[in-house]
């Protein structure tokens, strides 16, 4: 549990590295690009460098070559391409806080589809009351956001697009616990997705240069290129955990991280459009009630009373 609050104090950070780097270069597929290029970078250093990298490649190029590993366990990153190109053309607007909320939502009732389904790694996860109602609780969280002055004045698009996140996350570590449990070895999950996503990526990009035309010149503070490097370690991180906790359970214990990140962050790295205090605060409040009604054991509780 606390590796799952690790993963999202670092998705949060990645999400306003991402944002910032969006709105400077005025691109955010361009900036979904650079992240993702950076992170298959170091994966490929790390892949080379060391020896369970080297043999968890081998399984995964046999397995995949002999069939024993599905064609559609390889396309977990392309919902991680959808976020980081999520981030760089909405958190700038409405801010990291808002953003994470909307993915709480969204990972938090796919999730609980996926367990049911067992689709996860951990296998059919049954649907309690507990989780249920936490599900319930974090869709509360994103109907605030649509309260107030913030509908009109952002673009719906925007607003939902984090929502959609949420359910491509939930989805991604799913699979990506399965192929990291196929091969043996989670960094080669995450290598497979980091291929996958920049090569979606690279074409999206060339695309939206051409048509857009070329973006502003690039910053050159060096921690705006980080967040690939962020995401190759929050990926392996859930990847190597999600077998142990489920889907919906890592989702939303990656939520207390991930909200307390983005709270400090909005307070010194203000967005241009972000919502109102009371909306954030009631958003915040909501979405943690949602991570408690989840993963408290209610049951074990009244037996022992």
């Amino acid at each position: 549990m606390l590796a799952a609050v690790m993963v999202g104090a670092l998705t949060a950070i990645q999400a306003r590295i991402n944002g910032n780097l969006g709105t400077r270069i005025e691109n955010g597929i361009v900036a979904g690009f650079i992240s993702f290029s950076s992170g298959l970078i170091a994966l490929i250093f790390i892949t080379v460098l060391t020896k369970s990298g080297r043999a968890g490649a081998q399984r995964l190029f046999t397995g995949v070559r002999d069939r024993r590993i599905p064609w559609y366990l390889l396309t977990g990153r392309l919902a991680g391409a959808f976020s980081v190109t999520t981030q760089g053309l909405t958190v700038g607007i409405i801010g990291v806080a808002l953003f994470t909320v909307g993915i709480v939502a969204g990972q938090a009732v796919t999730g609980l589809i996926i367990d049911r389904i067992g689709y996860g790694p951990a296998g059919a996860v049954a649907v309690t009351i507990g989780r249920a109602s936490g599900a319930a609780l974090a869709l509360a969280s994103v109907g605030v956001a649509l309260t107030g002055d913030l509908l009109q004045q952002t673009p719906w698009w925007i607003l939902f697009m984090p929502f959609g996140v949420g359910v491509g996350i939930a989805y991604q570590q799913a699979t990506n616990g399965r192929l990291g449990m196929l091969v043996g070895d989670p960094m080669t999950a995450t290598l497979m997705n980091f291929i996958a996503g920049t090569t979606v990526l690279t074409i999206a990009a060339i695309i939206s240069v051409s048509i857009m035309g070329p973006t502003k010149p690039w910053p050159t503070e060096p921690w705006l290129y980080i967040g690939g490097v962020m995401g190759v370690v929050y990926i392996f991180v859930a990847a190597a955990v999600v077998h142990q906790i489920g889907v919906l359970l890592l989702g939303l214990a990656s939520v207390v991280g991930q909200l307390a990140t983005s709270v400090v962050t909005d307070i010194f790295f203000p967005a241009s459009n972000p919502p109102a205090w009371w909306q954030s605060t009631l958003m915040v409040v909501l979405a943690l009630a949602a991570v408690i009604t989840a993963t408290v054991p209610w049951n074990r509780l009244r037996r022992r009373r």
